[in-house]
């Protein structure tokens, strides 16, 4: 039997060279002074292929156009056989690259290991560094929900303020008229297709400059060289392991978010850059008017200009890591600079209300109350309830006072006493209301927040707002859409339209919501116009937030 497997393995090794070609990279000569400081570059590139890994896992289910890219992502949490675990691990291996590559550029900036002959060696980290980011930038948008939309809406702004070419670098990034389907299909192509085959390109590059070139070997290292095999292997591998363990453990542990549908309507919405840009959004700050362009592309571009130079700007030799007081100060005050415009950025995020609730204020209008309620209002009226029940103190009627009745009844039973009232109360001489079941919920909702201290205030609704909330109602709007805290969250909160959108733009967008929204999920609705007329008229007369 070995000798089946030793002629095999004859066989493979005479026509590839394979067998050769693992020797000498398991047992190439390494510096005596290579240790655990020096497992980093392996750890990034095991992230690397799991980020290849998971991706292509994600994209056997993901639909890459927007709208339908949120409802898959959805889809694959919810439903495909550990999505949620591939997903983790597809996100969370996103933040762990980004903070093992940034760890290894520390490590060989410390150790001076880009100092002659090895400038190549980390003109290309740097641009791996580059694309590492740049991954988390095209794949932030995938997800196509607001704070997907919004913060790659803010980085087209930013992008558009670089000098002369501004212009051009929104045209590319296919935003020129806001982010939308063109730009969701170019970073879907930047992320899946040519970042990754770029990165593989160059991660090859850089392995093959560290064998020419050889790990910098400390100066006081006058011992004679070891094999990479198998003192430093053990290193890499427990190091990746212990990756492994950590990043599986936050995709099983750690929920990765996604909030609701993308809303290009939702201008109130905050957007905020993942975590290893907050640093650069509250630099911002400092750059208003004209200096912002300074804030957003001048200093970025130097720094990263300033990173390319290092070798060609410190030629002097190689001396011991504790030796090294400038390149460990500079890289103290790059860390802490970091660490606190980021911390700085988390403190200052204003907290959003993205519920629709109502200001105290606004709590003593008829407007404050549910589209639901609302409408229970106009059929109340639709129905004569009021001839035969005073909700306001007045002359006695045949019903009782439905402002203050002493028992309240649950929904259930006032549906029931609505379609048949003699079967309830025997003797009723009640007519049966014959109403859809989304009317008589609301009736039944509208009554059930009925007291004698609101009363006054939901009866002085007018009835084009009434009408506009019954139109609301059942056409199923509060299923995606909430108002005055009540409603679905697939849609955006309705509070406050008035000050984001006219009243012909919510007319169109009625019309064909997927020419105004890319990728939203809205249907076209067909309204009747004064249905229509009386829908919006209700939509402008809610408060803000």
């Amino acid at each position: 039997m070995k000798g089946v497997a030793r002629r095999a393995a004859d066989w493979i090794e005479q026509r590839t060279g394979f067998e050769t070609f693992i020797r000498s990279f398991l047992f190439e000569d390494i510096p005596a002074s290579t240790g655990w400081p020096h497992v980093f570059g392996s750890i990034a590139i095991f992230l690397f292929l799991t980020q290849a890994f998971s991706g292509i896992l994600l994209a056997f289910n993901f639909a890459p156009t927007p709208g339908e890219a949120y409802n898959s992502l959805t889809y694959i949490m919810r439903s495909v056989t550990a999505g949620r675990m591939i997903r983790g691990l597809h996100h969370w291996g996103a933040t762990m690259m980004i903070v093992v590559v940034a760890i290894h550029m520390v490590q060989v900036f410390l150790y001076g290991a880009y100092k002659k002959p090895r400038e190549t060696t980390w003109v290309v980290g740097v641009t791996l560094f580059l694309i590492t980011l740049a991954f988390g930038l095209t794949g932030y948008l995938l997800p196509w929900d607001n704070k997907a939309y919004w913060g790659t809406s803010v980085t087209a702004t930013i992008a558009s303020q670089a000098p002369f070419i501004g212009g051009y670098l929104r045209r590319l990034m296919g935003a020129e008229d806001g982010v939308g389907v063109v730009t969701f299909a170019r970073f879907y192509d930047l992320h899946t297709l040519i970042l990754p085959g770029l990165m593989a390109l160059l991660v090859v590059v850089h392995i093959y400059l560290v064998r020419r070139h050889g790990i910098a070997p400390a100066p006081s290292d006058e011992h004679p060289s070891v094999k990479f095999f198998p003192r430093q292997v053990f290193r890499d591998t427990v190091a990746i392991f212990i990756t492994f363990v950590i990043l599986f453990l936050a995709s099983l542990l750690i929920g990765v978010p996604l909030e609701r549908l993308a809303d290009p309507t939702d201008t109130t919405y905050i957007p905020r850059p993942d975590w290893y840009f907050l640093f650069l959004f509250q630099a911002l700050k400092f750059f208003r008017g004209p200096l912002e362009p300074i804030g957003s592309v001048v200093l970025p571009t130097a720094f990263i200009a300033v990173l390319f130079a290092v070798p060609f700007l410190d030629r002097s030799r190689v001396r011991r890591l504790r030796q090294r007081t400038a390149a460990i100060a500079i890289t103290i005050l790059a860390i802490a600079g970091w660490g606190a415009l980021t911390m700085a950025a988390i403190i200052t995020t204003p907290s959003a209300n993205t519920d629709g609730l109502t200001s105290k204020g606004d709590s003593e209008s008829w407007a404050s109350f549910s589209p639901e309620e609302l409408a229970g209002v106009g059929y109340f009226r639709q129905e004569h309830c009021e001839s035969c029940h005073n909700l306001i103190d007045g002359d006695p009627k045949v019903g009782p006072n439905l402002a203050s009745l002493p028992v309240r009844r649950s929904a259930e039973w006032m549906i029931e006493h609505f379609k048949n009232p003699s079967q309830l109360i025997p003797g009723s001489n009640m007519p049966p209301i014959h109403l859809p079941d989304a009317g008589l919920n609301a009736l039944s909702a509208f009554l059930l927040k009925l007291t004698p201290e609101n009363a006054a205030r939901l009866m002085s609704a007018p009835s084009n707002a009434s009408d506009g909330a019954e139109t609301f109602v059942t056409s199923g709007c509060g299923g995606c859409h909430k108002v005055n805290g009540t409603g679905g969250d697939m849609g955006p909160p309705l509070n406050g339209i008035s000050s984001r959108r006219s009243k012909e733009w919510i007319a169109r967008h009625f019309d064909d919501p997927q020419k105004l929204s890319p990728g939203s999920i809205m249907p076209p609705y067909r309204f009747a116009p004064s249905d229509q007329s009386a829908l919006i008229s209700y939509l402008f007369s809610l408060p803000a937030h």
